[in-house]
């Protein structure tokens, strides 16, 4: 028994050594990503609890626009791992056109929405019915942010269009490396600028919204200028922009695939929007204890979220080159091994998590309401994480719709509906509806399991485009 299971949910050697040379690279770049956002979330803290508040709304409806940015590209990128796996580079290099056209009307859309009705957003997050805060001046700091924090997203999606399609190639080493300098870079600017060191202005929030952007800038720069330098290795770049020709029919599979995909992670972020508007109707302490909260989670969580997105790479490659079995395989040994380290670093947290929120500057009320977040959070995160890979894996074979519905769908019904009744209708603690909210999980897990186990998930989506 024993023999058959290791078998089936344990690889061998080689098989860890290919799966980490991807994963490790991706994992490092966003440990120090979380980490160094840690840092940064508690020197704003250190100004205040409504500074920190009003950022941390900004940076949600921040957070909607990236997942829209990471699903204009993914969309492209399913047709474009495959056609890698299989060499066909002008193919990877159409999929790559097809990112650049999507991201400029995301992009487009998101500062004429931030523009016009940037004030009207940040507000829905603003409830005077808790005793702690001004929302006014959370407002205040918030619109401050956003002014700035705006020129940073065409840098963003510009480097998520090229680092997308670099690790399609299976390179994660130097999209890691721009991450890094583009953190330390930002780290050591809100230092500069939030709190006006070296003789430079304290801007505050400001400052830290605009430490952001020219951090942006920076590793948009990195990635931009190593991948057309090294267009020997990054095939896909040649000739990349001397027309912006897509053949009709890859184009209209592309968006077939690809709009499903977008629309779920746009509807996917603003749901979790939705459920974070959920919890701030509590009160500015909601707002300010999720914010901790939720910075420390991604940082422990950072090994899951990283080894679900290596499915994609590892798993889209072997059924681009048609071994359908062999992507099973390798797969559900992905995932166990998700899981199971998922379980060691949710252990850590719920152990040493509950340390962090006495760093931050603000009242010992919000502390506590974070430290309680952060042991639900734990509690939950190996469900999340099998979740997590359910979805990489249906996403990898093609199946758009079907992850529209599991994950979108599943979130706006069921996840956003309970999280607004339970904190607008009832008079329980937020502690208490923060846990059932989190609880919806295990539904998801189950329904992502049977889905993959299914195996209807594994097809080449490519070979038609010959």
């Amino acid at each position: 028994m024993w023999m058959k299971l290791k078998k089936k949910f344990i690889g061998d050697r080689d098989f860890y050594r290919k799966v980490l040379l991807i994963a490790v690279p991706m994992i490092l770049q966003n440990l120090i990503t979380s980490f160094v956002s840690f840092l940064d979330n508690i020197m704003v803290g250190q100004i205040g609890t409504e500074q920190m508040s009003g950022v941390a709304i900004v940076n949600q409806l921040m957070f909607v626009f990236n997942l829209c940015i990471f699903g204009a590209v993914s969309g492209a990128g399913i047709f474009g791992t495959q056609f890698f796996g299989k060499g066909d580079y002008e193919g990877q290099r159409y999929a790559f056109r097809f990112k650049i056209y999507t991201i400029v009307i995301v992009v487009t859309a998101a500062l004429a929405l931030f523009f016009f009705g940037g004030t009207q957003l940040i507000s829905l997050y603003l409830s005077d019915s808790g005793d702690v805060g001004n929302i006014a001046l959370a407002l205040e700091y918030g619109e401050k942010y956003l002014a700035v924090m705006m020129f940073s997203l065409l840098p963003f999606a510009l480097c998520q269009t090229y680092v997308s399609t670099v690790r399609e190639t299976g390179e994660t080493f130097v999209p890691m490396v721009a991450s890094i300098i583009s953190v330390f870079t930002n780290l050591f600017l809100n230092w500069l600028l939030i709190f006006g060191k070296l003789g430079f202005p304290e801007l505050g929030v400001q400052g830290a919204a605009l430490a952001t952007v020219i951090a942006r800038f920076v590793e948009c720069g990195i990635v931009v200028i190593w991948t057309h330098a090294h267009a020997k290795r990054n095939i896909f770049i040649r000739t990349a922009y001397r027309s912006f020709y897509i053949p009709k029919q890859i184009c209209v599979d592309i968006i077939k695939k690809g709009a499903p995909l977008m629309i779920n992670e746009l509807m996917w972020a603003a749901g979790i929007a939705m459920i974070a508007q959920c919890y701030a109707v509590r009160g500015l302490e909601v707002v300010a204890a999720q914010n901790i909260s939720s910075t420390i989670t991604q940082l422990f969580n950072t090994v899951y979220l990283q080894l679900g997105c290596a499915i994609s790479v590892v798993v889209g490659q072997l059924l681009g080159a048609g071994k359908v079995e062999e992507a099973k395989d390798a797969n559900t040994k992905m995932t166990f091994f998700c899981v199971a380290s998922c379980v060691v670093f949710a252990a850590l947290m719920a152990s040493v998590g509950r340390l962090f929120p006495s760093i931050y500057n603000t009242e010992e009320s919000i502390r506590e309401i974070a430290r309680k977040f952060i042991v639900v959070a734990a509690l939950v995160s190996p469900l999340c994480a099998l979740s997590h890979c359910s979805y990489f894996t249906l996403r990898t074979g093609g199946k758009t719709i079907i992850t529209f519905f599991f994950d979108s769908v599943f979130t706006w019904c069921i996840v956003a509906s309970l999280a607004f009744v339970l904190a607008r209708f009832t008079v329980l603690d937020i502690v208490t509806v923060f846990l059932f909210v989190q609880l919806t999980e295990v539904i998801k897990a189950v329904i992502g399991v049977s889905m993959v186990k299914n195996g209807f998930w594994a097809q080449n989506i490519v070979d038609k485009q010959e």
